[in-house]
C-alpha cells in the first residue's frame, strides 16, 4: 500500500472537530453505528470504526465520510491503466485516546504508520496522514489528531468499493499496531501549537 504523511497546523488549516454537532460517541456507545450513514456506502468502514472506537484502542474516531473520486493519479496508488476506471475514497478524523500526545510524538506515529501501511500488500490504494490541530472540549489547547485520507481504485466502482473496504481494514490494523507515540513534550510543540 503507498502511504504518506504532513503536518497542516498553520492558523488557517482545517482543524478536527471533536464535538461537532453530528457526533456520535463509538467509543462510548458502539450500537450507535446504526445511525452513522458511511458504512452503508461503504461496507468495510462499519468494522474498521468499531475496531478504531474500541476499548484500549489509541485512537478515537470524530469524524469520516466517502466519496467517488473524480480525478486521481493511478501510479500514486500503484495502480495499472486497466485498474485506473474508477475511483473512491474516505477519510477519518482520528484523536488520539491521550490528548497530550506532542506534535514530535505525532509525527513520529505517521512516520511508524506510513512504514507499516507500505509493509502491507494492498495495491491500488493509499492512505495519506495529515496531522493537524484537534478540538476535543474545553480543555483542548494543543491537542492534535490525524486526518486519513484513504483512496482506492479499480476497473469498475464496484472493485474501488471493495478495495477500499480493504484498505480501510488495514488502515485500522497499522494504527492498533502502531498507536501514537508516548506523550513528551518539547519547544518544537509549543511554538507551533500555542501550549
Amino acid at each position: 500500500m503507498e502511504a504518506d504523511w504532513e503536518i497542516e497546523i498553520a492558523p488557517d488549516a482545517p482543524v478536527i472537530d471533536g464535538g461537532w454537532d453530528g457526533y456520535v460517541d463509538l467509543r462510548g456507545i458502539p450500537g450507535r453505528i446504526d445511525e452513522l450513514n458511511e458504512p452503508a456506502r461503504l461496507p468495510g468502514l462499519r468494522a474498521t470504526l468499531l475496531r478504531l472506537n474500541a476499548g484500549g484502542s489509541p485512537v478515537w474516531t470524530a469524524k469520516c465520510d466517502v466519496w467517488a473520486l473524480e480525478a486521481f493519479d493511478p501510479d500514486e496508488m500503484e495502480a495499472s491503466r486497466e485498474e485506473d476506471r474508477a475511483a473512491q475514497a474516505c477519510y477519518l478524523d482520528l484523536i488520539p485516546a491521550d490528548p497530550n500526545v506532542s506534535l514530535d510524538g505525532m509525527a513520529e506515529w505517521c512516520r511508524r504508520l506510513c512504514l507499516e501501511l507500505r509493509r502491507r500488500a494492498l495495491r491500488q490504494s493509499r492512505v495519506d496522514a495529515v496531522i493537524r490541530r484537534a478540538v476535543v472540549g474545553e480543555s483542548d489547547a494543543g491537542c492534535l489528531g490525524v486526518t486519513a485520507y484513504v483512496s482506492a481504485c479499480g476497473p469498475s466502482a464496484q472493485s474501488a468499493s471493495k478495495v477500499l473496504s480493504a484498505a480501510v481494514s488495514v488502515l485500522a490494523d497499522a494504527v492498533l499496531a502502531t498507536g501514537p507515540a508516548v506523550p513528551q513534550a518539547s519547544k518544537y510543540n509549543r511554538d507551533i501549537v500555542g501550549e
